[in-house]
C-alpha cells in the first residue's frame, strides 16, 4: 500500500492548529464571495444577518454570528438559508472552500443559473437541498464524487438533460428530482438503501428498475415514456436483432443418380437413430421414477410407524411442530440421540425434543438452513442444519469435538450436535441482541467509535487464540463475516459457526479453491480469515456493506485512498461524534494490510490483534486524559 497519502493526512492533523487562522480566513472570504453572488449583490440588511468582514463565522458568542451558518470544532459544518428570496447564482467554487461543510440547504429561494461541476469538491456533504428554486441546465456529473451523500433533493426546478449515474454513493437514502425537465433513463442507484425516491413529472423513458415494490406509482408518474411496474403501461418486448443475410455461395455440383439415392436414405437413418436413443432415455427415466416412488412409500410407512409408536408413549397434548421442519425422517437412521457437549442448559436435550419444538426459519443458504427453536421448557436455541456437505460422519464428529475442546469466551460454542449420513445438526444458544451486521446496517442504534474498536479487538483476539490452538489441525473459521459476529444480553460479541467450512469462501481469484485443495499454504484458510477480518474492520470504519449490488467495499476503499481522499472513507457518524481521525487512520492501515491481494503479504492474526490492541490502548489513554481534564476543570469551576 502507498503510505504517502496516510502520512500526509497525519501530518495535516498534527499541523492543523498552527494553520487554523489562515484556513479560517480563506474560508471566511470565500463564504462572503459566495453570499454576494447568491444575493446578486443585494444581501439582507437585517441587523442579525452578520455576514461581514468585521465578524467571525465560527467565533461568535453562540458558535458564530452569521445567520444560517453552524460550526463544529471551529469549522463550518452546516449552511441553511431557506426561503430568503435569493435571486442570484451558486458559486460552488467558493462554497466548497469549506471542506467540512456537511449540510447545505437553499430550498425555497429563486436561485437561477446552473449547478457547476465544482459542487463535487464539497466532499463532506451528506445533505444537499436545492428544491424549490429556478436552477436550469444539466445535473453535474461530479455529484457522483459525493460518496458521503445521504439525502439529495433538487425537485421543483428546471434541470434538464440526463441524470448521471450515482452508483458510487452507496449510502444514499433520499433521491428526489421530481418536477424538472430531465430526460433519458432512470440512473443506476443503490436502491436497496433508498427510503425516499421520486422522479415524477419529467421526460424520462425506458423501463422502471426493479424496486421490489418499495416505491408507489406516484414516484414515476408524469413520464410518458416510462414503462413497467408499478406503472400501468407494460414495456414492449425487445425486438430480436436482425441477422445479416448469408453470403452467396457458388452452386454445388449436381449429384449423380446413385448419390441421390444415398442422400435420400441418409436422413431416414439419422432420424431412426434419434428415435431409438429417445426411447432408451424415456425407459431409464421411467425406471428411475418407479424406484423413487417405491422408496418414498417405504419411507412414509417407516415414518408412520415411528410416529404411531411415539404417540402411544407420549401425551396427546404435546405442542405440534411448526410450519418448518428441522429435519426429515430418514431411511436407515441408526440413532435418534444428540451428542451433548458440555453445557448445563441442554444437558437432557433429546433429538425428539427438537422435532417437537416450534421452529422459525431464520435463513437458508447453499449448504443448509438456520432455525430458531423454542423448547417446551422455554429455552431458545438456534439449530444449524447442514446438508450435502462433503465430509464423513466420523470426520465431522471428530472435527466438532476438537473445536469444542478449545474454549474461548468470545467464540460461541456448539452445545449439541447430531450426525447421520444424510444431514448434520448443530445446536447453539440463542443470542438475543442480533449480529454485527444488524447493528451496523439495519438497527439504527448509536454505535460509537470506542464500541466499534472494542468489537474489533475482541474478534481479533478470539481468532488469534483459535488459530494458535487449531493450526496443527488445519481448522480455521473459513466463513467469517459480520453476520457471524453475535451479541449476547450484555452486548458482548462472540464469533459463531467456527470451523463449519471445510474450504473457505472464494477470496481473490477463481483459482482460490483449487489452490486450497492442492495444499498451497499461501492460500490457507487461516489467511482467508485474516482477509475476512480486514473486511469487517472496513465495515466498522465506513458503516458500509461489504457487497451491495455492484458496490465492492474493499475496491471502493482502495480507490478512495489511492485518490488521497482518505478521510472520506470513514462513517460520517464517527466523524460527527468526534472520533480520533488519527486512530481511525491507524485501524484503516491494519484493515488494508489484512485485505492485501497477496496472501503472503498479509499479517498473521496474532499480529493483527497486537496492532489493534495498541490502537485500543492509545484510545483508552486518551479517554482517561480527557476525563481527568474535565474533572479538574469542574473542580476549579
Amino acid at each position: 500500500m502507498d503510505r504517502a497519502p496516510i502520512r500526509g493526512l497525519l501530518i495535516s492533523i498534527f499541523l492543523i492548529f498552527p494553520m487554523a487562522n489562515s484556513e479560517a480566513e480563506n474560508v471566511k472570504q470565500a463564504l462572503l464571495k459566495f453570499i454576494e453572488i447568491l444575493a446578486a449583490g443585494n444581501p439582507p440588511t437585517d441587523p442579525s444577518w452578520g455576514w461581514n468582514n468585521a465578524s467571525d463565522p465560527c467565533n461568535g458568542p453562540s458558535n458564530g454570528t452569521w445567520k444560517g451558518l453552524t460550526c463544529k470544532s471551529q469549522r463550518v459544518s452546516k449552511l441553511v438559508l431557506e426561503g430568503l428570496n435569493f435571486i442570484g447564482k451558486i458559486d460552488s467554487s467558493s462554497l466548497c472552500t469549506s471542506s467540512s461543510l456537511a449540510v447545505l440547504s437553499l430550498k425555497g429561494n429563486k436561485i437561477i443559473g446552473t449547478l457547476s461541476e465544482d459542487i463535487g469538491n464539497c466532499r463532506s456533504l451528506t445533505h444537499l437541498y436545492l428544491n424549490g428554486n429556478q436552477f436550469s441546465g444539466g445535473i453535474p456529473v461530479s455529484l457522483s464524487r459525493l460518496v458521503n451523500l445521504k439525502k439529495l433533493d433538487i425537485s421543483d426546478n428546471e434541470f434538464s438533460g440526463e441524470i448521471p449515474d450515482l452508483f458510487r454513493i452507496s449510502g444514499l437514502l433520499v433521491f428526489l428530482v421530481q418536477n424538472n425537465q430531465l430526460n433519458g433513463s432512470i440512473p443506476h442507484l443503490d436502491f436497496s438503501n433508498l427510503e425516499e425516491f421520486n422522479v415524477s413529472n419529467n421526460n424520462l423513458s425506458g423501463p422502471v428498475p426493479d424496486f421490489k415494490g418499495k416505491f408507489p406509482a406516484d414516484s414515476f408518474v408524469g413520464n410518458v415514456e416510462l414503462c413497467g411496474a408499478p406503472l400501468s403501461n407494460a414495456c414492449p418486448p425487445s425486438a430480436p436483432a436482425l441477422a445479416a443475410p448469408p453470403a452467396l455461395a457458388p452452386p454445388p455440383n449436381l449429384p449423380s443418380k446413385e448419390e441421390g439415392k444415398r442422400s435420400l436414405k441418409h436422413p431416414f437413418l439419422v432420424y431412426l437413430a434419434y428415435i431409438i436413443v429417445l426411447a432408451i432415455v424415456l425407459i431409464l427415466v421411467a425406471l428411475k421414477l418407479v424406484s423413487k416412488s417405491r422408496q418414498r412409500e417405504r419411507n412414509i410407512d417407516a415414518a408412520k410407524k415411528t410416529t404411531s409408536a411415539e404417540n402411544d408413549s407420549k401425551s396427546s397434548t404435546r405442542g405440534r411442530r411448526s410450519e418448518y421442519s428441522i429435519t426429515s425422517a430418514e431411511s436407515g437412521r441408526t440413532s435418534t440421540s444428540l451428542v451433548i457437549l458440555s453445557n448445563p442448559v441442554v444437558k437432557d436435550l433429546k433429538f425428539e425434543d427438537l422435532l417437537r419444538a416450534s421452529a422459525e426459519l431464520l435463513g437458508r443458504g447453499k449448504h443448509g438452513s438456520l432455525y430458531k427453536v423454542r423448547l417446551d421448557n422455554g429455552v431458545i436455541l438456534v439449530v444449524k442444519r447442514i446438508k450435502d456437505w462433503g465430509i464423513s460422519a466420523e470426520d465431522f464428529m471428530r472435527r466438532m469435538r476438537r473445536i469444542d475442546s478449545v474454549k474461548h469466551t468470545r467464540v460461541l460454542p456448539v452445545v449439541a450436535l447430531y450426525c447421520s449420513k444424510e444431514e448434520k445438526l448443530l445446536v447453539y444458544e440463542y443470542q438475543r441482541n442480533g449480529s454485527l451486521f444488524n447493528l451496523l446496517h439495519e438497527s439504527g442504534q448509536l454505535f460509537d467509535w470506542a464500541s466499534r474498536l472494542s468489537v474489533a479487538l475482541n474478534i481479533a483476539e478470539a481468532l488469534a487464540s483459535m488459530h494458535k490452538e487449531l493450526r496443527d489441525d488445519g481448522i480455521a473459521h473459513g466463513n467469517l463475516k459480520s453476520t457471524n459476529v453475535l451479541f449476547n444480553n450484555s452486548m458482548e460479541p462472540s464469533i459463531s459457526e467456527y470451523g463449519l467450512m471445510i474450504y473457505a469462501r472464494q477470496d481473490q481469484s477463481d483459482n482460490f479453491k483449487q489452490n486450497v485443495l492442492n495444499g498451497d499454504s499461501a492460500y490457507s484458510t487461516f489467511k482467508v480469515d485474516v482477509y475476512s477480518l480486514g473486511v469487517i474492520l472496513l465495515e466498522l470504519l465506513t458503516g458500509k456493506l461489504m457487497q451491495n449490488n455492484d458496490f465492492d467495499l474493499a475496491r471502493w476503499v482502495h480507490s478512495v485512498v489511492r485518490e488521497e481522499w482518505t478521510v472520506e472513507v470513514f462513517d460520517r457518524t464517527l466523524i460527527s461524534q468526534g472520533a480520533s481521525e488519527e486512530r481511525m487512520v491507524n485501524l484503516l492501515q491494519v484493515a488494508l494490510q489484512c485485505i492485501n491481494p497477496s496472501p503472503n503479504e498479509r499479517p498473521s492474526i496474532s499480529q493483527v490483534a497486537a496492532m489493534i490492541n495498541t490502537i485500543k490502548v492509545d484510545e483508552d489513554r486518551s479517554m482517561s486524559s480527557e476525563a481527568c481534564f474535565a474533572s479538574t476543570r469542574n473542580e476549579k469551576a
